[in-house]
């Protein structure tokens, strides 16, 4: 079924080692020191590992434009962005608040993070790199049916906030999956929290853990093409929403060359390539979004 879209991410605390840095980096303490630390969480096909994956690949090759080492420096999604900004983040469903001073480990984030304005107190985003939004997913065994798309994605949303009536619902806290992002209390949903990382939200909904996931493009994407024949997609969640690079609020030189590198990269075709190679079926989603135009201007 093709939905009518329009749509920040998405944890267990694993003991990674930290990485020596004090302070945070601009641009030129990066070249200085000649590495640049690539904070990533393994999700989807953003970060398939220290060697693979949309962002891994994009993230060397503009280690490489600034001419730099490459490091990867796992994390996780409730570490990601206290391991850039040198602060715990406190989150509780669109509430945020800053905690304990904590080592920064990184100098940027790349792993499908969500823009949302929550985030935006603390980070600064680069121009958006995919687009996403949330979706309602269940088993190819459940009872419940996809709804009609009607052209109006604000009813859209209501007509599938209503098939959760007294229906369990996973989620994930202090992700762009945290059911208290949608109200869903109000529809009589039974929200769950998800104790596994995003990954492994499909296969716990086919296997009847619960009777629907909320779940975001790029994971559905992926779900729908692992378990072909095993989840359907429900319906739109959220409005769409959009996908970026993150960075600390005092390292604007960063930024900058950041703006610049992907800015060459959407003009010689080297992102929609790599796009091609790990979401061949987001363009039959988002046809538009990938067009050098609309990612140069939209932010």
């Amino acid at each position: 079924m093709k939905i009518v879209l329009a749509t920040v991410l998405c944890v267990l605390t694993l003991g990674y080692p930290l990485v020596d840095i004090a302070m945070g980096r601009d641009l030129k303490d990066l070249q200085k020191d000649g590495v640049l630390r690539h904070l990533g969480v393994p999700y989807a096909n953003f970060v398939n590992g220290p060697d693979e994956g949309l962002d891994v690949e994009m993230m060397k090759l503009f280690a490489a434009e600034i001419g730099v080492r490459y490091e990867y420096v796992p994390t996780t999604w409730k570490g990601v962005v206290s391991d850039l900004i040198g602060n715990k983040v406190i989150v509780d469903g669109k509430n945020v608040k800053m905690g304990e001073k904590v080592p920064i480990r990184g100098d940027i984030i790349a792993n499908g993070m969500t823009i949302l304005a929550s985030r935006q107190a603390f980070l600064n985003f680069s121009a958006p790199t995919f687009p996403t939004q949330v979706w309602l997913v269940a088993g190819s065994r459940s009872s419940l049916h996809p709804i009609a798309p009607s052209g109006d994605l604000q009813k859209d949303i209501l007509l599938v906030k209503g098939l959760l009536a007294n229906k369990t619902v996973f989620g994930i806290s202090g992700t762009c999956l945290d059911p208290k992002l949608y109200n869903l209390d109000a529809v009589h949903a039974v929200s769950k929290l998800f104790e596994g990382s995003l990954n492994e939200l499909a296969p716990a909904v086919i296997q009847g853990e619960a009777e629907t996931t909320l779940l975001d493009v790029p994971d559905s994407l992926i779900a729908l093409g692992k378990w072909q024949g095993q989840v359907k997609i429900l319906g739109p969640i959220s409005e769409q929403q959009e996908m970026a690079v993150a960075f600390r609020k005092d390292s604007p030189e960063l930024e900058g060359a950041f703006a610049k590198f992907f800015m060459k990269i959407q003009s010689d075709g080297t992102y929609v390539m790599l796009v091609k190679k790990y979401y061949p079926d987001v363009f039959y989603y988002y046809p538009e979004f990938f067009t050098f135009k609309n990612l140069a201007t939209t932010k």
